[in-house]
């Protein structure tokens, strides 16, 4: 048996999505930037799943942009944005829950000279508005939050950050990555200038992302080249990417989103059901399909190859970092301590998993748990802490 449960780190590409892309691969190849018919289909193809993108967030389809992904389009939003602006200030805020990828672009920017502000969050890993707006100056060209955490699973009130960025008059970037079709973003009611995509969250291919790009803003490339994708980034089209990554929005249903949040509800109960564990993010304010949970006197690392010694697999962070042993900074900045951080596991459903996958993952879980606590050094009892029974 196979159970797969770290969908925050990638999906399988959906049935429907390996269709449409193939003709794309070995039939319909051409070049999008050639004129013959072959490259008119190309073309064509890519503008359809444009369409469909821009849709989706209720923007244009001349303002979304294909890149390679999540991590591109981060860096492009950040850097690009400070580049382009620097007449205006170089000021940028960032939460200290936000993806590797923007910590570490915001790094680099602070050594080419700009100034960083890193807003702290609350217990649930929110961005309090008034944190914001505070430490928003005149000289502020850019704010980045994220609209959904991609460890924790929480939803931050991105429209309420919007808001007060339009207001102040600095642009406002937010990395969906993990959100988008799982939770409402519409780009004009949210007041969002900048949004991160991606394609392989939701059952489309690696490779592919977009960013949408709020129409008059400006942006220094990150690629020069041929002038592709308005000018903004320079490359060959990666057409079947493109296509697949149209395809996997287009099929999203409404009863998905329903069918993950009841099981991600079923699993949260059933696992904090287990003494000394704990829900992390917020109870209500979370993705569909992301569970994280802290297991006190366990070592995360012990637990998830239990889990996948039984078939399952899950992760202990962020997929792009978990090989480090350092602590999570998502798990620090809500207030857990080292100890805690290190024993905790994120499972994140896709629309694929059963009722059936979830009661053999809280059974070896429960298992693991006894096991290694068994073995463990730190024994509970009375001197601890006991756990915070969440829903």
């Amino acid at each position: 048996m196979r159970i797969y449960l770290d969908n925050g780190a990638t999906t399988k590409v959906a049935d429907e999505v390996v269709k449409a892309m193939r003709s794309y691969l070995d039939i319909n190849y051409g070049n999008a930037a050639s004129l013959h018919m072959l490259g008119r289909e190309a073309k064509e193809a890519i503008e359809h799943a444009r369409k469909i993108i821009a849709q989706k967030i209720n923007a244009s389809p001349q303002e979304i942009i294909f890149t390679s992904g999540g991590t591109e389009s981060n860096n492009f939003a950040l850097k690009g944005v400070a580049f382009a602006n620097k007449a205006k200030g170089n000021h940028i805020i960032i939460s200290k829950i936000e993806h590797d990828c923007v910590l570490k672009a915001s790094e680099w920017l602070q050594k080419q000279g700009f100034d960083v502000t890193y807003l702290d969050v609350d217990k649930y890993g929110l961005v309090n508005p008034k944190s914001l707006m505070r430490s928003i100056r005149k000289d502020t060209i850019l704010v980045s939050i994220m609209h959904a955490n991609n460890e924790i699973g929480s939803i931050l009130p991105i429209e309420d950050y919007g808001t007060i960025c339009r207001e102040k008059g600095v642009y406002f970037h937010t990395d969906a990555c993990q959100s988008f079709t799982k939770s409402e973003i519409d780009v004009k009611k949210m007041n969002l200038d900048l949004v991160t995509l991606n394609a392989h969250k939701i059952h489309g291919p690696k490779g592919v992302g977009a960013l949408y790009i709020h129409k008059g803003i400006r942006l220094a490339p990150l690629l020069h080249g041929g002038g592709h994708e308005y000018g903004f980034r320079s490359g060959t089209s990666n057409v079947p990417g493109i296509v697949g990554f149209g395809e996997c929005v287009k099929t999203h249903k409404p009863e998905d989103i329903k069918k993950m949040t009841e099981l991600r509800a079923y699993l949260i109960k059933g696992l904090l059901r287990i003494p000394h564990t704990q829900l992390n993010g917020h109870p209500g304010r979370r993705l569909c399909n992301n569970a994280n949970i802290s297991f006190n006197f366990v070592e995360g690392e012990s637990l998830l190859m239990h889990l996948d010694m039984n078939g399952i697999a899950v992760s202990t962070g962020s997929a792009c970092s978990s090989s480090t042993l350092e602590p999570s900074h998502v798990l620090l900045a809500i207030g857990l301590k080292h100890e805690i951080a290190h024993g905790t596991i994120r499972f994140t459903l896709s629309r694929y998993t059963t009722k059936e996958e979830i009661d053999y993952t809280i059974k070896k879980v429960k298992e693991g748990v006894v096991k290694l606590r068994q073995m463990s050094p730190l024994k509970p009892g009375l001197k601890y802490t006991k756990s915070k029974q969440q829903n």
